[in-house]
């Protein structure tokens, strides 16, 4: 009986909806991502998604590969326009910095770095953040830094291990240069958010997957409820005083194949783990989850399958999103 009470009970936290008004809705976008894989101009794909979508908030990373290419030699010219332009529409930006950053492999080390002793390479990584930092914190559409991208989550990326001396002195250095929030992203299917809350960030960040694809079992759907989310977020609220919940990465993207990445799959395969009902329900459950700031992933892809496929059925439903 006590068994069957909780079958039921488990059912009917999947109709529960929390959702917020006035839900902040934004995106990330990576050039590198856009460029190298989807193989796009980037510069056109970043436009478009800001002037024909009418995005207003997004997340943008600083890639340690690209700001510094050659060791003690700087080049911010991507990673100034992106922001000049969006700074030109008052799109308010939130900005990934440190090793670990959006988009496979996670960690963007330049190639100068693997010659480093691991104690250089953690005083580059500070210098990194220091200087990245003091270059853009004077700008008023800059509302947020992300630091590191889910360090937590061990188990993804082509990365080291997480020295966490050396992100508490990131976390800290930074808080000293700027008076900005503090974002620390976390899986929100495979981590409790309690060690990213330790770390006294004003904001966490959580991951949102409903579909995902592994090649020992396949495509993989999470039989989770949004109640699930709502209530480890005001568990984590409550218990470390985490001033904000987000999701900073809901899934809007397919999810490619060991054989092939997104710009070799058609929209036939592609729509396995995502299509516009996916699309549609994966919004519809992030609002149910009670989250009141929410970046979709993939936007790049939408515009790939919009110029490459000739296929607009995405950008289409995402239009509505920023009306």
């Amino acid at each position: 009986m006590v068994i069957l009470s909780l079958l039921i009970l488990s059912g009917l936290s999947f109709f529960l909806d929390f959702t917020k008004p006035n839900i902040k809705w934004g995106i990330t976008f990576s050039a590198k991502y856009a460029q190298d894989e989807l193989g796009l101009n980037w510069q056109e794909t970043y436009i478009a998604i800001l002037d024909d979508l009418k995005v207003n908030n997004i997340r943008l990373s600083a890639y340690w590969d690209e700001v510094e290419p050659t060791r003690d030699s700087y080049d911010f010219s991507r990673l100034d326009w992106q922001i000049n332009e969006a700074s030109k529409r008052e799109v308010n930006i939130i900005l990934a910095i440190g090793r670990r950053l959006p988009r496979w492999p996670e960690c963007h080390d330049p190639q100068w770095l693997a010659g480093l002793l691991k104690m250089e390479a953690d005083q580059e990584q500070l210098e990194l953040i220091d200087l990245v930092v003091k270059r853009y914190r004077q700008n008023p559409n800059l509302k947020m830094w992300q630091i590191e991208n889910e360090p937590y989550l061990s188990t993804f990326g082509n990365c080291p291990p997480l020295d966490e001396e050396i992100f508490k002195q990131e976390i800290a250095l930074t808080r000293n240069l700027s008076p900005l929030p503090i974002l620390i992203t976390d899986s929100g299917e495979l981590n409790l958010w309690v060690r990213a809350a330790k770390t006294g960030a004003e904001v966490i960040g959580s991951t949102l997957y409903k579909v995902v694809y592994n090649p020992k079992i396949g495509y993989f759907r999470y039989p989770i409820p949004p109640a699930f989310y709502y209530i480890k977020a005001g568990l984590i609220k409550a218990l470390f005083g985490t001033q904000n919940i987000i999701i900073s990465e809901l899934q809007a993207e397919a999810w490619h194949t060991e054989k092939n990445n997104l710009s070799q799959m058609t929209w036939e395969e592609a729509a396995q783990s995502m299509d516009l009902n996916q699309f549609q329900n994966n919004i519809s459950f992030a609002q149910r989850a009670g989250f009141e700031e929410i970046y979709l992933w993939g936007a790049e892809w939408w515009y790939f399958l919009k110029v490459k496929q000739n296929n607009d059925i995405l950008w289409q439903a995402a239009k509505t999103i920023w009306p």
